[in-house]
């Protein structure tokens, strides 16, 4: 006799699951403000009218918060797990795409996710 098997809704699984970065590790997943996929890497290079030049703020290493003003003085708040605040403490130039959720520190680009 064979048993039944248990069908989980993604819903419930999406919300079991933890990122990796909450126990120190790397990334786990590509939800805004985690790990950069390779996708929304290639959409935002494609889209070069998207980006903005920024100076960082504020930048908290221990929340991952950052705040960018861009160059037309408006302020951006974002939030990123993977170390974009350690990377970039304040007066730091960035690029920001905000259509697409990507701040780049030099060459290196984040997923943040704003708010």
């Amino acid at each position: 006799m064979s048993t039944p098997l248990n069908h989980l809704s993604p819903l419930s699984v999406r919300e079991r699951s933890a990122c990796m970065c909450r126990h120190g590790f790397a990334c786990s997943s590509f939800a805004p403000g985690h790990a950069l996929h390779l996708i929304q890497a290639r959409i935002a290079s494609a889209t070069p009218a998207g980006w903005v030049d920024a100076i960082v703020e504020q930048a908290d290493a221990s929340t991952g918060e950052l705040v960018v003003r861009a160059l037309d003085g408006s302020a951006h708040a974002a939030w990123n797990g993977a170390g974009a605040a350690l990377e970039a403490p304040a007066g730091t130039p960035v690029a920001l795409h905000a259509r697409y959720g990507v701040l780049a520190v030099g060459r290196t680009q984040f997923n943040v996710a704003l708010v």
